[in-house]
């Protein structure tokens, strides 16, 4: 009896001796390495952060940074439920596909099927064109800001009504993409009118029930208690102070959805591990949207597919004032991060890239050098520098680019601050490894113009705007209200210290800058003036980044805005 105990005692002598002489492996050196990325939240008095990492279906570090409630002092954890905005579109595209499998509905159906109180706009929009982002719909966002409304204050019946009174599309759907919140809206309309159900209802019973997603909900009522929130913060006047986001829109389908980090990874399993949708759901998701004209777009249904560093990647983000959110998958390495912040200036997407860095060591590719390898820098003289300052308007939209010499350098104007840009030659200019500056070659009775390559957007023209001037008379004749029924909203023109400017409650506080004769801009709006046969001024047309094409009529005045818009 004593031998035989003596013989395990050795055993587990030997076994603890192996232990201790192989090298030192610590099982937390990744965690640490991503508590130093999120350090600058992990505090009390902050909010902050919920974080999940993901391998092969289970979960290999969860935290939360921060704090939930900073009236309360709750700290976040991975239980902490957050308003997840756009990352929500997968879910209410994952509704409409189950429909679509189950014979309710197609997605090549023309929506007005479901939805026929929409405007008849000549060519039919499909279920999938709205979940791709190709219907043309004007997005709801900018509706509600252009129209003077605090889109947080918004519900969900007052949205539909604003989209159903635009009578025009930004364009013929299936002929281009624009990320629209409109679209997905009304195809959380259609997975209602085609269920028989709530939206929140089919949700819970077709996706959130089936996965134990006990922790999640589409709130379409904002009075409703969810229990576990984490509260949303904006960034107060003075360092280390905080504003509380409030809001009672309670609109679902574009956004909508609360949530967890925990629950999200059941999200995720199922991509891997179907018990919702079966593969041929996933593989719809997962497909890429196609133009009319055969171009291949880089959104599925929900999802956004892309690449980092040499492997595919399926995600999707989410923004909205005190909420943000990221969900990252890498499908062939069977990895995702999941990241859920409850203060509007931190980036969740950056962050899902640098934690997949560190778990994804090795794994990896390092980015591509830039196309010009051997950006040879010349030095020009400042007569052809001055020659090509200026203030530019990009031709798609009418936006503003301002070129200006600056210590011997060519320099743009961006998000206000001075970039300096490096010639290859006298027309090749280039801000390394972002964006090239390529002028035109100079032509008779032509002023100067470039084609900009910004990163992985599609190049842009831009053509010099010689200064204008717009006479006292010109500016008060301008001045006065402006209706828009589309929007149910007057705009103010007013001419303020020699300037022209917008002022309507809430309306943008950028200038209007000439652009050409009877043509303005406005940060990113931009306006052209319409005159009828006597040269009297009869309105404009405003165009936004994510809607065009508003008639705004002069009027006599009236009030700046109705009681109750």
């Amino acid at each position: 009896m004593k031998r035989t105990h003596f013989a395990a005692l050795l055993v587990a002598v030997a076994f603890l001796a192996a232990l201790l002489a192989a090298p030192p492996v610590r099982a937390d050196e990744r965690s640490d390495k991503v508590d130093k990325l999120f350090a600058a939240w992990d505090k009390t008095g902050s909010p902050g952060v919920s974080l999940a990492v993901i391998e092969n279906g289970a979960i290999l570090y969860k935290r939360g940074y921060g704090r939930a409630n900073l009236e309360l002092d709750v700290p976040l954890s991975p239980a902490s439920v957050f308003y997840i905005a756009s990352t929500s579109k997968q879910f209410t595209a994952m509704c409409a596909v189950l429909l679509a499998l189950q014979g309710k509905i197609s997605l090549d159906d023309d929506v007005r099927r479901y939805i026929p109180e929409l405007p008849e706009y000549g060519t039919p929009i499909t279920v999938r064109q709205m979940a791709n982002h190709t219907a043309g719909l004007r997005d709801e966002l900018l509706l509600a800001q252009l129209a003077g409304r605090d889109f947080g204050t918004i519900h969900r019946e007052e949205a539909v009504s604003m989209v159903v009174r635009q009578k025009k599309l930004n364009f013929e759907p299936g002929t281009q993409y624009s990320y629209s919140n409109s679209g997905f809206l009304f195809l959380s309309l259609v997975v209602e009118r085609a269920s028989g159900k709530s939206f929140r209802q089919f949700a819970q019973e077709a996706i959130f029930g089936p996965l134990g997603m006990n922790h999640s909900r589409f709130l379409d009522d904002y009075r409703e208690p969810v229990p576990n929130r984490a509260t949303g913060y904006l960034i107060g006047p003075k360092p280390g102070t905080f504003f509380n986001y409030v809001s009672t829109y309670d609109g679902v389908g574009a956004g909508g959805l609360y949530t967890s980090v925990e629950d999200l990874a059941l999200w995720d399993a199922n991509f891997y591990d179907p018990k919702v949708g079966g593969p041929d759901a996933l593989k719809m998701m997962q497909t890429p949207g196609v133009l009319k004209n055969g171009e291949k777009l880089d959104y599925g249904l929900g999802l956004m597919l892309g690449a980092y560093k040499g492997l595919p990647i399926v995600h999707h983000g989410g923004i909205l004032e005190g909420y943000r959110a990221e969900i990252m998958r890498f499908p062939g390495e069977r990895f995702s991060v999941i990241v859920l912040a409850n203060l509007g200036t931190i980036d969740p997407t950056r962050l899902a890239y640098q934690v997949a860095d560190i778990y994804l060591a090795g794994r990896l590719k390092p980015e591509p050098e830039p196309a010009a390898p051997a950006l040879r820098i010349v030095t020009l003289p400042e007569a052809r520098l001055k020659a090509l300052a200026g203030t530019y308007v990009r031709q798609d939209d009418r936006t503003l680019l301002n070129l200006f010499v600056k210590d011997g350098k060519l320099t743009v104007e961006y998000n206000k601050l001075p970039i300096p840009l490096s010639p290859v030659s006298d027309v090749d200019f280039h801000v390394p490894t972002m964006a090239r500056f390529l002028f035109d070659a100079a032509a008779a009775g032509k002023g100067p113009a470039f084609t900009l390559w910004f990163g992985a957007q599609k190049p842009a023209r831009y053509e010099r705007i010689e200064p204008l001037t717009v006479t006292p008379e010109v500016m008060q004749a301008l001045a006065g209200s402006y209706f828009s029924d589309e929007l149910e909203a007057t705009y103010r023109l007013a001419v303020k210290d020699g300037t022209l400017v917008f002022a309507q409650r809430n309306a943008p506080t950028d200038p209007l800058v000439p652009t050409a004769v009877d043509q303005f801009t406005a940060g990113t709006l931009a306006l052209r003036v319409v005159r009828n046969a006597t040269g009297s001024v009869a309105g404009f047309w405003l165009d936004g980044p994510r809607a065009r094409d508003f008639w705004f009529e002069k009027t006599a005045d009236r009030p700046a805005s109705r009681p109750g818009r």
